[in-house]
């Protein structure tokens, strides 16, 4: 049985929008972990999370489910950094206006994670 790693987030984070990468790699110590990790996304945290678990589940490997910054510029970044070392000055978390996705209890389809993309790529696009 391998490891999944994520974010713990509050109730209502915003964070939760965002869309997820899983990056899966080797529990270290074994020869056989001599490779590179595989890193896929973009997904909808609870389709990344359900596809992690999934992948992790029969074998030892490690999975860590975390959101992308879509950011389109070196100041929008540039600002994300200042906020993760100030997390003061940003949002207050109890104002979110997203609510906690629902956590799968079995991986998603291929058509279900193709229709998360579709919903990722509009909310990137708009």
């Amino acid at each position: 049985m391998g490891t999944l790693v994520t974010l713990h987030l509050p109730p209502g984070s915003p964070v939760v929008g965002l869309p997820w990468v899983i990056t899966i790699g080797g529990l270290g110590g074994d020869e056989d972990d001599d490779w590179d990790p595989v890193v896929c996304g973009p997904y909808e945290r609870d389709h990344a999370l359900a596809l992690a678990r999934a992948v992790v589940a029969d074998d030892d490997l490690m999975a860590v489910v975390e959101p992308m910054m879509p950011l389109d510029g070196v100041e929008a970044i540039r600002a994300e950094i200042a906020l993760a070392r100030d997390p003061a000055s940003g949002p207050d978390p109890e104002e979110a206006d997203a609510a906690a996705a629902p956590v799968l209890e079995e991986a998603p389809e291929p058509a279900e994670v193709r229709a998360g993309w579709r919903r990722i790529s509009e909310r990137l696009t708009h």
